[in-house]
């Protein structure tokens, strides 16, 4: 439900070309009033403390205060803008999703990418934030020339491919996708919660609910059998948990 007045939208960016390009943008959007812009992260937060903004739009990589450092400081805030990250590089939105950002826009900047962003924060606007998790809900991963919105939920897999991840969504035997996204395996691994994820190898992490069972294969090495019906071997210092999971 949209909210009844534009939200007051703060655009954050230290490339000129770039705040001109999103306020010709933002002017052809009624559901948001652009009341002011800042070059950098310190003078950011001097407006957000000046002009109360409702939206931040926010951009990444900054000199000295960038944009994670000027979202954790909103974060702090005891009624926190929402912040939407309006970036060229792809690499933190992990970390921007930790934070509890509505979007992660890339740039060069599209007018109904960024229109839909815009739309999430009305529609977020006047809810009440949902209570904050030990564990991630949602990634967003590179796709083309935008990030895509994953719930968490949705992977059944998760391979190490150097410091990189790859992650299988969707079912494999029906045309299932999967996604790269730059975080280390271990890193991701600390985000997930212990009772939907289990790591069986050191370049593998399974949804424990894809585990249709174990199996012995000989010579100590076992393996878990997957409801798509691949056999995923489980690496010996992860074996004993594997095994407490299942009961054995």
């Amino acid at each position: 439900m949209q909210s009844e007045a534009p939200l007051r939208t703060l655009i954050v960016d230290d490339e000129p070309l770039a705040v001109e390009r999103i306020q010709v943008i933002c002017a052809e959007i009624g559901a948001i009033n652009v009341v002011g812009t800042a070059s950098d992260g310190a003078a950011a937060l001097r407006l957000v403390d000046a002009l109360s903004p409702d939206l931040v739009l926010l951009d990444m990589t900054m000199p000295e205060l960038d944009g994670l450092g000027v979202a954790r400081e909103l974060a702090r805030k005891d009624n926190p803008p929402a912040v939407i990250f309006v970036t060229a590089h792809d690499n933190f939105a992990v970390e921007a999703f930790d934070l509890d950002a509505i979007d992660y826009v890339l740039k060069p900047v599209a007018a109904d990418r960024l229109a839909r962003a815009i739309e999430r924060a009305v529609a977020r606007s006047g809810s009440p934030r949902s209570s904050e998790s030990e564990w991630l809900e949602e990634l967003w991963v590179p796709h083309r020339s935008e990030l895509l919105r994953i719930a968490v939920s949705e992977v059944s897999r998760i391979d190490a491919e150097r410091d990189y991840v790859r992650l299988f969504v969707g079912d494999q035997n029906d045309g299932g996708r999967s996604y790269l996204l730059l975080q280390t395996i271990a890193g991701l691994e600390q985000r997930l919660d212990p009772d939907q994820f289990i790591r069986i190898h050191r370049s593998t992490i399974l949804r424990k609910d894809h585990i249709r069972g174990l199996r012995h294969d000989g010579l100590g090495v076992w393996s878990a059998e997957l409801e798509c019906g691949d056999a995923m071997r489980i690496g010996r210092t992860y074996l004993p948990k594997v095994k407490a999971m299942a009961g054995r």
